[in-house]
């Protein structure tokens, strides 16, 4: 009875350590796309004018600050916002990393949404890029000088607004290290447009198709 004992105590140490010393799957984790219809036309489902914009963001925004230091001393009504696990802030050159709460809530909801929506679809996951946050009167003259079309009374300088790239995504890389198959910007772009489509639909934003800029402009509502 003793031998039979050590002989299964023996079996099941083994099985143990076999199974601690199974090696990992190092093999590259490939796509496996489906689902991927996108919307139309960018241009013609995301058309939201300015003046639509402006009007939400006067009216859930703040006041326009005069430089940076200014929209510092608004922390409370402003949130900072900075590269996460469900987006990334771009070096930012004409704005500040801050939004209002609300919309604050909804970069993070559509950066959810869109990892989300990638797994979903069979594909690896990536982040979305911001490009643009809160601009402060000193960052639009700078704008203006270097950008004649760039507006005068922008969404940014409320706090409501935020640019989303869909030219550049920040790839996710295995915490284990295994390497991850690409994913084509283009197909990153219907992803993420499926994702505003149904934000929009939802009354949570609105949302303009900036062709030059290439970004996605979007203002909370």
């Amino acid at each position: 009875m003793k031998i039979l004992l050590n002989t299964f105590c023996g079996l099941c140490l083994c099985s143990l350590l076999a199974a601690g010393c199974k090696e990992k799957d190092m093999s590259m984790k490939m796509n496996n796309p489906h689902n991927i219809w996108g919307v139309i036309s960018y241009k013609r489902s995301f058309n939201d004018l300015n003046a639509v914009q402006l009007k939400a963001a006067k009216s859930l925004g703040i006041s326009p600050v005069a430089d940076r230091e200014a929209a510092s001393e608004l922390i409370g009504r402003l949130t900072e916002i900075k590269s996460c696990d469900l987006y990334d802030v771009d070096s930012l050159t004409h704005s500040v990393p801050y939004l209002v709460p609300r919309a604050s809530a909804l970069l993070d909801t559509i950066g959810h949404a869109f990892l989300d929506s990638l797994e979903n679809k069979g594909l690896n996951p990536n982040k979305i890029i911001v490009t643009s946050v809160l601009r402060t009167k000193d960052d639009v003259k700078r704008l203006r000088r270097r950008n004649l079309n760039a507006s005068a009374n922008s969404c940014h300088s409320y706090g409501t607004t935020f640019d989303v790239s869909w030219k550049r995504f920040a790839k996710v890389e295995d915490p284990d290290g295994r390497p991850m198959q690409d994913v084509g910007a283009d197909t990153l772009k219907l992803v993420l447009s499926e994702v505003l489509r149904d934000m929009r639909k939802l009354n949570r934003c609105y949302v303009k198709y900036e062709l030059k800029q290439g970004c996605f402009h979007i203002t909370v509502r």
